[in-house]
């Protein structure tokens, strides 16, 4: 069995900096941080979790905090948790689901990651004890990882003008949050840089109500028209009621959703759409939070992860 004397003889260092890396990275230089974690690589040396907490004062468990109803027909979270996890496997740390925001400090944890935050939640987080990172933009200084929603948009955008659609229609969700605003900035940066005026509808993430609003506008919309919508949930709505109203798509009328998740795939015809990569940003949000962790609640930033544009059945 390979012991701490073996990785310190093979990086060429102390065993007291061998478990300076393992217990407290934060005290050592990223050089000497990167050749102990090579010998330890190389010797496949796994350190006790339960020392190492122990050591630390550290309970290696972190609660993935989920603030909104979870829809379990779509696998949306799903891919998010088991990034998540996935992230969390590497530096040997366990995981609680947490779906009753009242209990998140109720036992003990490390850390937290926060997914679905409103701004009503936000004067909660200032008053936890622990380190905490969150799924999704925000505009408050809170770390974070989310897609760089307004590229996303623009990229959607100018997609459909490419595909020669002369009417834009953004379909948003009704909600006053960062991503939101984002997605719709970047509809509409796109258009005025063409010279085109916006035209944004605002409903709520499902989709019944897209089809709500197709239905009674849709005398009002003109073919070459195309929906670029803020969801794959709203998208497929909309898909649908053209259907109803007897619309052509992709020739008439073109559809563009967001997630790319499991919804673009069953629908038909199969939507194009932003692919927002959720399993990768599990992984990202778990570094980040263990690094939080390790560095003593120091801020991390932000990470904006650049989308994918899926092109499928719903645009000519």
């Amino acid at each position: 069995m390979t012991t701490l004397s073996d990785v310190a003889k093979e990086a060429n260092v102390s065993k007291m900096t061998v478990s300076r890396v393992i217990n407290h990275p934060e005290q050592v230089t990223p050089e000497l941080r990167a050749m102990v974690e090579k010998a330890m690589e190389k010797l496949n040396y796994h350190p006790n979790s339960i020392a190492q907490a122990l050591v630390n004062n550290r309970s290696n468990v972190v609660k993935f905090v989920t603030l909104e109803d979870i829809d379990t027909t779509e696998p949306y979270y799903t891919n998010l948790l088991f990034g998540f996890a996935r992230g969390l496997n590497a530096k040997q740390y366990a995981l609680q689901l947490v779906v009753d925001p009242t209990r998140i400090e109720k036992g003990r944890a490390d850390g937290y990651l926060i997914t679905g935050a409103r701004n009503e939640d936000y004067d909660m987080f200032d008053k936890l004890d622990k380190p905490f990172v969150l799924f999704g933009e925000n505009h408050r200084g809170y770390d974070f990882v989310d897609t760089d929603n307004q590229t996303a948009e623009k990229m959607a955008t100018q997609y459909a003008l490419d595909r020669l659609y002369k009417h834009i229609i953004f379909i948003g969700i009704d909600i006053k949050e960062p991503f939101e605003y984002s997605r719709e900035a970047g509809y509409i940066n796109t258009l005025q840089q063409h010279r085109l005026i916006p035209q944004i509808y605002r409903v709520s993430n499902h989709s019944h109500a897209a089809q709500k609003v197709i239905h009674e506008h849709f005398k009002e919309f003109k073919k070459d028209t195309c929906f670029i919508c803020a969801s794959d949930r709203i998208a497929v709505g909309v898909v649908r009621q053209l259907q109803d109203e007897r619309a052509r798509i992709p020739e008439d009328f073109g559809v563009i959703g967001f997630d790319g998740v499991f919804l673009d795939q069953v629908s038909n015809p199969k939507l194009t759409t932003i692919k927002q990569p959720i399993f990768e940003m599990g992984k990202m949000l778990a570094k980040m939070l263990l690094q939080k962790i390790d560095q003593s609640g120091s801020p991390q930033g932000e990470l904006m992860v650049k989308p994918q544009l899926i092109r499928r059945e719903t645009t000519r």
